[in-house]
């Protein structure tokens, strides 16, 4: 059975490093981004087409990912002029891998299937590391014929592929797992806060959080930065106040109170403030010691 024809909207952070792994993998790719330079650029590197507009992308590819900033811009991307819909045939796969709140999700599913057009939404975790080693977890949700077809694709990128259930689940997953990140992040960058206070050895604290029982995959991506106060962007913390707001809003629904989630967004929004924003979210360090020098 032959491959399927793959189109990739969304060249960013992630984005790119994922389309790489695809080109590499063999598949006939084709690319769009809103930046047209980038992705000429991206095209010219990786051997890949171009499409001047999404619906010019629908139009030869059976499968469509897109790995964009919000559900403002999936929703453009689809149904907006020279949309994926205006292009795109019956029975066409469209996979949603950006963050977007759950409700979207199912509502843009709803549009899409009365075009005949199959959706799925599979965010993603494990930052651009993952992304450009193709060891990403990615959190799928729709029909299981879907997801079995999106299979062959998501082995190329991830490492881990979870069938969270319905469309909509797998986002519902990412929101709450992005809010965990976050607030672990909060409590490591406070504890390096008391740490300096205290006087502690750095590297002493860093070798005994390694392997111990204070260790987490945000202990392993973000101490670092936050000792050196150098916030290389792997996750920007504008997008994860983003996530973190739709976790609130999952929770509100639900009338379940998510206050360490809330407190966290609270520093990211301060860290935001004094010009964060586009940076790493490791920089929610600088909301806490800025706290914590006012209180001195």
């Amino acid at each position: 059975m032959a491959r399927e024809r793959v189109g990739f909207i969304g060249l960013g952070i992630m984005g790119s490093r994922m389309a790489a792994n695809l080109a590499a993998a063999g598949y006939e790719l084709t690319v769009w981004n809103r930046t047209a330079a980038t992705a000429e650029a991206f095209a010219a590197e990786h051997g890949v087409s171009v499409a001047t507009t999404p619906a010019e992308l629908a139009a030869v590819s059976d499968v469509v990912i897109k790995i964009v900033v919000d559900g403002e811009q999936v929703e453009e991307i689809l149904f907006g002029e020279q949309g994926i819909v205006s292009g795109a045939r019956a029975g066409m796969l469209c996979i949603d891998m950006s963050t977007i709140s759950p409700e979207m999700t199912r509502s843009l599913g709803e549009r899409l299937g009365e075009h005949g057009i199959a959706f799925l939404d599979a965010p993603v975790t494990g930052s651009s590391p993952r992304a450009q080693a193709g060891t990403l977890t990615i959190m799928a949700g729709g029909t299981e014929p879907d997801l079995q077809r999106a299979d062959p694709i998501f082995a190329v990128l991830g490492a881990k592929t979870v069938h969270c259930g319905a469309l909509g689940q797998g986002q519902t997953i990412k929101v709450i797992t992005n809010a965990i990140a976050a607030s672990n992040s909060a409590v490591l960058a406070q504890a390096l806060i008391v740490a300096r206070g205290a006087g502690v050895d750095l590297a002493a604290l860093t070798e005994v959080i390694d392997g111990g029982a204070a260790d987490s995959r945000m202990a392993q991506l973000k101490l670092e930065p936050m000792i050196e106060r150098q916030y290389d962007t792997l996750f920007r913390l504008n997008h994860m106040i983003k996530d973190v707001d739709q976790a609130l809003e999952l929770a509100a629904a639900e009338g379940i109170p998510f206050d360490y989630a809330a407190q966290t967004r609270e520093l990211m929004a301060e860290a935001s403030a004094e010009g964060f924003g586009d940076v790493d979210f490791a920089a929610l360090y600088e909301a806490l010691q800025a706290r914590a020098d006012a209180a001195k």
